[in-house]
C-alpha cells in the first residue's frame, strides 16, 4: 500500500514542491490548508482539505483516515496581522501535534525559521533556547512551538525533527519576497526603491530542500533533533538585486531608497554542519544556476500576459 503523507500548508510554494516530490515517490498526498490553491500551485493528485489548525475542532472534523508521515508548514503569511500569526504558528502547531500524539506516526517534520535563533551571530548553530530577544510575534510562536515538539519528544516519544530554513526561493513562489519582487520589477521595465542592500542573506533553491525534508522522514538519528537547511553561502542583497538586473536587462533598483530597520540583521546564515551528520544532506544546487531557473519560470509566467 501508498504510504501516506499529510502536509500541512500544502498550497503554499514550499508545500506545492514538497508534494509534487511526495508523488514522485509514491506517496499518497493529503494537504491542508485554509484556502483553495491557487491555479499555478494545483495538482489533481493531491487530496485538498481546507481547515484552521488553530481550530481544534475543525481538525478533529475534517482529518480523517491514518497518516505515516506529518509536515507542518502551516502558518499566517501576513506577519503584520499578530494574532492570526500566533494563533496558526503556535496554537496550530500545538494542536496537529496532539492531534497525532497517539496515532503512530512514522515521523512529524516541523518546519521552523532561523528568525528563532533572534539576533545571534552567524553562522548560527542549533540551540533551542537563545539569550537574545526575539521581537517578531512570528519569531516567538515558531520558537515556542519548536519547545512544544521537542518536550512531546523527550516525555512521548513524539518523532519529530525540527527544520529550521533560512531562505528559500524557487518556481512558483508568490510575488512577496526579495527575489520574486526583484524579477517581477525587471520583467515588467520598473524603477524600484531599494535598500543599501549591505545585508547578507542566505538562499537555498526549492529543490535542495525537498531533498532535505524527504532525508528525514525515515532517518531515526533525526527524531528530536532541531537542524539548519540553509547554504551557508550567504550573498550580498544588493549583488542578488544587481545580478538579476543584468540577467534580464530591464528595470532599474534605486538602492538607499527603503530604509533599514535599526534592529536589521546584516549577516544571517547557518552552520550546517549536523545536516551532514545526521541526514547526509548538504546543498547540491548552485546559486546562479537556481536564479536561472527561477527567472526563466517568471519569463514564461509574463509571456502569457
Amino acid at each position: 500500500m501508498k504510504k501516506k503523507i499529510l502536509i500541512c500548508g500544502g498550497t503554499g510554494f514550499i508545500g506545492y514542491h514538497l508534494s509534487l516530490e511526495a508523488i514522485k515517490k509514491g506517496f499518497n498526498v493529503t494537504s491542508v490548508s485554509t484556502n483553495p490553491p491557487k491555479k499555478i500551485r494545483y495538482s489533481n493528485k493531491v487530496k485538498y482539505i481546507e481547515c484552521d489548525l488553530s481550530d481544534s475542532n475543525s481538525l478533529k472534523k475534517k482529518i480523517k483516515g491514518r497518516f505515516d508521515y506529518v509536515i507542518n508548514l502551516a502558518g499566517y503569511v501576513n506577519h503584520s496581522e499578530k494574532l492570526n500569526t500566533y494563533n496558526s504558528h503556535y496554537k496550530g502547531c500545538k494542536n496537529l501535534a496532539n492531534f497525532f500524539l497517539n496515532k503512530k506516526l512514522n515521523s512529524f517534520i516541523q518546519i521552523g525559521s532561523s528568525v528563532e535563533y533572534g539576533n545571534v551571530r552567524s553562522p548560527q548553530k542549533e540551540k533551542l533556547f537563545t539569550k537574545k530577544k526575539i521581537k517578531s510575534t512570528y519569531g516567538v510562536a515558531k520558537l515556542k512551538a519548536t519547545k512544544y515538539l521537542i518536550n512531546l519528544y523527550n516525555t512521548k516519544s513524539f518523532p519529530v525533527t525540527i527544520l529550521r530554513l533560512y531562505l528559500v526561493y524557487g518556481p512558483r513562489q508568490d510575488i512577496n519576497r526579495v527575489i520574486p519582487i526583484t524579477i517581477s520589477n525587471c520583467l515588467k521595465d520598473f524603477e524600484f526603491d531599494c535598500s543599501n542592500g549591505n545585508q547578507y542573506r542566505d538562499f537555498l533553491f526549492i529543490d535542495d530542500l525537498t531533498k532535505a525534508v524527504f532525508k528525514c522522514l525515515n532517518n531515526k538519528r533525526a527524531k528530536g533533533e532541531i537542524i539548519n537547511i540553509g547554504s551557508k553561502k550567504p550573498k550580498k542583497i544588493k549583488e542578488v538585486i544587481k545580478y538579476i538586473n543584468k540577467k534580464i536587462k530591464k528595470g532599474k533598483p534605486i538602492f538607499g531608497k527603503v530604509q533599514l530597520r535599526k534592529d536589521e540583521i546584516m549577516k544571517l546564515y547557518p552552520d550546517i554542519s549536523k545536516a551532514r551528520k545526521i541526514i547526509n544532506w548538504t546543498p547540491k544546487i548552485n546559486f546562479y544556476k537556481g536564479m536561472i531557473k527561477t527567472i526563466n519560470y517568471y519569463k514564461k509566467c509574463y509571456q502569457l500576459f
